[in-house]
């Protein structure tokens, strides 16, 4: 059986003690692929250097998260458009909107959201999505980039039926991963009428744990338990999710397939 961690930062500090262990411990579990998504400048010198450790198995993405644009957000912006200029990446993430802790650069979320989103396009690669808090507002800045052929993933989905149906029928994929294992999220009754074919596997590690062992450090060994709660979710076996889940993610990041 074949996983993909469609979304995990495990080149953050958080694994440099067991960083090696952790791998390993992930590989037993099936899990063949680590797809690193950016946050800022603080720690793209650590993700890029992991994907070189690891190549074709730990593979970089580069952006600007939302909740790092502040004041200086174009120089940010400016140190994401050298990278993608003088080196290949396998999407521009990730990047979006997030309303919940911090309102006072919305404007410029927007702004840079906006622009990255273009360099997708320019470059062809699909795009990872980080909203919270901002839903809809994600989902209509991404429409007139859709309705032009970019593509990508909404990572960490967490919304309604009608929020999934919107983004589906804009061609992007849903990212499923820990929240789905909360009891009270109500996420499988919202994934109940979407199809597989929408749907890949990430776990966000270090951040949101699944059950059994939310509260604790996330790796991506543990997307076992998604697998088997998405399973159970959707009828199918977990071969069979597994499949489908790892189809679904080789199209979106053709590009290292």
């Amino acid at each position: 059986m074949q996983l993909i961690d469609t979304h995990c930062h495990i080149y953050l500090d958080a694994f440099d003690e067991d960083r090696a262990l952790m791998l390993a411990r992930a590989k037993q579990q099936g899990v063949s692929q680590f797809y690193l998504p950016a946050i800022d400048s603080a720690t793209h010198d650590a993700m890029v250097q992991l994907g070189d450790a690891y190549p074709e198995v730990c593979i970089p993405m580069m952006g600007l998260h939302p909740c790092s644009v502040k004041e200086d957000y174009q120089k940010e912006l400016a140190i994401v458009e050298a990278w993608i200029s003088r080196r290949d990446f396998v999407a521009i993430g990730e990047i979006g909107l997030d309303f919940y802790w911090d309102k006072t650069f919305v404007h410029e979320q927007h702004i840079a959201f906006e622009q990255q989103m273009q360099w997708a396009l320019d470059k062809s690669l699909p795009i990872v999505i980080h909203t919270r808090n901002a839903m809809q507002e994600t989902i209509n800045a991404v429409q007139p980039f859709a309705k032009k052929g970019l593509k990508g993933i909404f990572h960490c989905f967490s919304g309604s039926y009608e929020s999934a149906q919107q983004i589906t029928k804009m061609g992007f994929h849903l990212g499923i991963g820990g929240v789905l294992t909360y009891k009270n999220a109500g996420l499988p009754e919202a994934l109940e009428k979407i199809g597989l074919e929408w749907m890949v596997l990430e776990t966000d590690a270090p951040y949101l744990t699944p059950v059994p062992f939310r509260g604790k450090r996330n790796e991506p060994a543990y997307l076992e338990h998604v697998v088997k709660k998405l399973a159970e979710t959707k009828g199918v076996s977990v071969e069979e999710l597994a499949t489908i889940t790892t189809a679904n993610a080789q199209k979106i990041f053709s590009k290292t397939v």
